[in-house]
Order: structure tokens, then sequence, then C-alpha cells
């Protein structure tokens, strides 16, 4: 007979495997790059066997899919949580870079994946989550505003916050599609938290009208 406590083990063991296997992915994309990371690798890098890795996942692509919307409402919070001080762009780099310090998997988040992501409503497939990042993002920005006196009904302040979460969140995408375009060497000169300041610095130097 079944113990009662044999299905709280199961799910506790099926979560970590499938913690594993996004960690280990998201290590070998930073490392390797998604297009030289195979699936093979990534349940070896877990500890488990490929046929493991499928009742997980039914492809590599699922698996970063998975991955960003796990990292989505990270972010949203992350960027609600940060001092009330920051620009909204300041705000969503800050707390890119807090997450990319403290989780290797929100780091490779980052920096690999199939390119692009769809920017249509997710209502139409999975695929579409990059529209529900930015949806975030701006919602996040929106009650900043709202903090500081804006009016979260005013069409003004909700085209802001859409307007800068897009910008925002074409930063990302450029930071991803440059770091995979890089020799490995140069991945390996260049640290992920440096680029991805630098990539913000550009949006902040053009907005304030310098190079």
């Amino acid at each position: 007979m079944e113990s009662a406590t044999e299905p709280g083990r199961r799910e506790q063991n099926k979560r970590r495997t499938h913690e594993a296997l996004i960690h280990a992915a998201a290590r070998l994309f930073q490392e390797n790059g998604y297009e030289a990371t195979t699936v093979r690798d990534i349940a070896a890098a877990a500890g488990v066997g490929e046929r493991t890795f499928f009742r997980y996942f039914p492809s590599k692509e699922s698996l970063i899919l998975q991955h960003v919307r796990d990292f989505i409402p990270l972010l949203e919070e992350a960027i609600r949580a940060r001092p009330q001080g920051e620009t909204p762009l300041a705000a969503l780099r800050n707390a890119v870079l807090e997450l990319a310090g403290r989780d290797d998997w929100a780091a490779g988040i980052l920096l690999a994946g199939p390119q692009p992501l769809s920017t249509a409503p997710s209502g139409r497939g999975e695929r579409f989550l990059l529209f529900d990042l930015e949806e975030a993002v701006a919602s996040a920005f929106l009650d900043r505003m709202t903090v500081d006196g804006a009016d979260p009904a005013a069409p003004e302040s909700v085209l802001r916050a859409s307007v800068l979460a897009r910008a925002g969140v074409g930063v990302l995408r450029a930071l991803r599609l440059t770091y995979a375009r890089l020799p490995e060497a140069k991945r390996d000169e260049i640290g992920v938290l440096d680029f991805a300041h630098a990539a913000f610095a550009t949006l902040t130097d053009a907005e304030a009208g310098t190079s």
C-alpha cells in the first residue's frame, strides 16, 4: 500500500529534476551557446538520461520558453522592489543585474535561446512570451509611476510605461543577439554583467543625447 508521503516525495523529486534541467541548460547555453548545446548535454549535466529530459520538455526550445516564463514574474517583482528614486529604465537594468548576479539561470536567459521571440499576444501560443515580458515590465513601471503621483488611468501614463518597457526589453533582446554573435574567446573576455551595463548605457546615453 502506498504511504501518504509518497505522492509528496515524488512531486519534490520531479520539481528537483525540472529545476536541475533548467539550471544545467542555462549554464551550458551561457558557456557554449544555444545552438551548440544538445539535449544530451543538458541531460548529462543534470545527471539524468535523455528519456528523462523528454518527460519534462518536448524539445530544447520548449525548455528555453519555460525558462522565459519562469523569469517574467521574478523580473516584474524585482523591478517593483527597486528604490523609488530610480528611473524606470534604471530600475529595469538594476533588477536584471540583481537577478543575473544572484542566479546563474537568470543570466543564462539573458544570453541564450532561439531568436527572436515574437511580440504577438500569448493567447496565440506560448512562443509569444516576449509580449508577456513587455507587458509585465510595463505593469511594474506603471506601478512605480503611480507611487510618484501619476494617474495610472491617464493615457499618457500608460503610454509612457508601455514605451519605456518596450525600449528596455529591446535592450535585453539586443544584448542576447549581440552576445550570441561574439566569438567564444570574446565571451570569456567580456563579463556578462559588464555587457549588460554597457547595453543599458547605450540607451540612456542616446536618451540624454550623448555618444
